[in-house]
């Protein structure tokens, strides 16, 4: 089974759910060279994205790696500004969006992309019937689309005050692919900058450049020296595989952490960097499972030092979370987790699990009615050995407490498979990377998967009360109720935030601008 949806970057780009449209800044050395003609640009791969339809998964590989071959309707700059790609105008009044498509767009089939394209687009993710990864997190709930001429018309179901944002990265496809999309699990379909002409999985992906593309962000084209002739995705799944590939010159981009970072620091890489989220603890509320019990869920909480937790797994490059949308550019900026999370408390969490009825047995083992407080846990193998260490400090400190607990370590694709489709999991390490605070409604309310995104079975009233509220105010002017609602979460342990971190993006033969993504059109191959 190919899940079908996730989460964020992007980590977006860190690992998980949502891919991230992460804001960059300059660091290090590695900057500068004479620009190097008609190269190949190698970029490394966490792991496979799995079926290469762009619109199905909001995962971060895919997010990754559909870049190169889709364009979305808006992009958004690092300073969290709307720029135009395939729409050269835009509008939003209060439930009504407009935007004008620019002429002259094709995809790499030579055929038109044009309004009445957009619009397919739109309406085919907005059908809960097709299961896009993007509904309820880039495109709002109910949204409906027609086009007329060279506008597209979106009609909301209810004010969405981040709409642009969610369209920056939203991939379109071209129309012949909207009505038969079996060609897009291993091919491409669309209007970006590069073409896939080979597809290896869990190997590599190699790209070629579209001659005449005109339209990239804020009206970028691959006319520019230094641009790759071909770009290859490597896979490569350990970071100090990666770190050596690159400190070597046989890849000219991966992202690294840890050790492996400190390694590409010291070389004087080129280099950015953004915040991200690194930890995000959830549990399975789905009935049947011991963490559907409020009490569990609060105990398991209680139970782990969450400081020592971010600082483990970040090996010291990071700190805390702080929200659910930290990475750049964010619309809003509060802390709704260090006054809502329990404290760590071993002494109340025991005291929780006995006052709900769970008892240690002979074993030292808790059951209630018979069932065993025997609990699944898992974490992505991408995170490396930082990962591995923290997920031992949390599974001593859960069996402290009479937990028994399996831990297992896996890829983002079975992750996605197990929390999205088998539900095989009550505690689940995912990264769930989001600039606004609307992205992360549907995986954290509404309905479960396969019709929706919200694979933790979450049902909170005081969240679904206060973004109510806060959806009906412009931009900043809501940051207090999405506090608010954030902080109903995080209070009753529905979901634990717990660590966010410095992310590094590093370049070696290359230049490039990352926005938690590459951005292909930024890319220079330098001598």
């Amino acid at each position: 089974m190919t899940p079908k949806r996730t989460a964020v970057t992007a980590v977006v780009a860190v690992t998980a759910l949502i891919a991230a449209l992460a804001g960059c800044s300059a660091g290090g050395g590695g900057e500068g060279g004479d620009p190097a003609e008609g190269g190949t640009f190698t970029t490394i791969l966490g792991s496979d994205p799995g079926s290469l339809d762009p619109q199905l998964s909001a995962g971060s590989a895919l997010f990754d790696i559909s870049k190169l071959a889709y364009d979305t309707l808006v992009s958004i700059d690092p300073e969290g500004e709307v720029r135009s790609q395939l729409a050269s105008e835009w509008s939003v009044d209060g439930t009504t969006a407009t935007l004008t498509i620019q002429e002259g767009i094709t995809c790499a089939d030579g055929s038109e992309f044009t309004a009445q394209t957009a619009a397919d687009n739109l309406n085919w993710i907005s059908d809960p019937a097709n299961e896009s990864g993007f509904l309820g997190a880039f495109l709002p709930v109910g949204v409906t689309s027609v086009a007329e001429g060279d506008t597209v018309t979106m009609t909301l179901a209810s004010p969405a005050p981040f709409l642009m944002l969610g369209l920056g990265g939203l991939p379109m496809v071209c129309g012949s692919s909207l009505t038969d999309r079996d060609g897009l699990a291993d091919g491409t379909d669309g209007t970006g900058p590069y073409v896939l002409t080979e597809a290896v999985p869990s190997d590599h992906y190699t790209y070629e450049l579209r001659e005449g593309y005109t339209w990239g962000p804020g009206g970028a084209t691959v006319d520019e020296a230094g641009i790759p002739a071909k770009v290859n995705v490597r896979i490569v799944s350990d970071g100090t595989t990666a770190a050596n590939l690159l400190l070597s010159g046989e890849a000219n981009a991966a992202q690294l952490t840890g050790p492996d970072a400190d390694r590409a620091i010291g070389a004087g890489l080129f280099q950015r960097e953004a915040t991200a989220i690194a930890g995000e603890q959830w549990y399975n509320h789905a009935e049947g499972h011991p963490t559907s019990d409020p009490a569990v869920r609060l105990a398991l909480t209680q139970a782990v030092d969450l400081d020592e937790l971010a600082n483990v797994l970040t090996a010291g490059k990071g700190g805390r979370a702080t929200a659910l949308a930290v990475v750049e550019p964010t619309v809003c900026s509060y802390d709704a987790i260090s006054d809502s999370l329990p404290e760590f408390d071993v002494d109340a969490a025991n005291a929780t699990l006995d006052e709900a009825g769970w008892v240690r047995g002979a074993d030292g083992v808790r059951e209630k009615n018979g069932t065993r407080l025997s609990l699944t846990f898992l974490y992505e193998n991408s995170l490396g050995a930082a990962a591995a260490a923290a997920a031992e400090l949390a599974l001593g400190a859960w069996q402290e407490i009479g937990a028994e607990v399996e831990g297992k370590q896996q890829d983002e694709t079975a992750l996605l498979e197990a929390t999205f489709g088998t539900g095989a999991w009550d505690i689940g390490w995912l990264t769930l990377s989001v600039n606004s605070p609307d992205q992360a409604i549907g995986f954290v309310s509404g309905t479960v998967p396969p019709e929706g995104s919200n694979f933790s079975a979450i049902q909170n009233e005081e969240y679904t009360a206060a973004v109510a509220e806060a959806s009906q105010l412009d931009g900043s002017e809501g940051c207090d109720k999405w506090q608010e609602a954030e902080s109903a979460l995080f209070a009753a342990a529905d979901m634990v935030p717990f660590a966010n971190a410095t992310i590094y993006m590093f370049g070696n033969g290359a230049e490039f601008e990352w926005l938690g993504v590459i951005e292909p059109t930024s890319v220079r191959l330098v001598g």
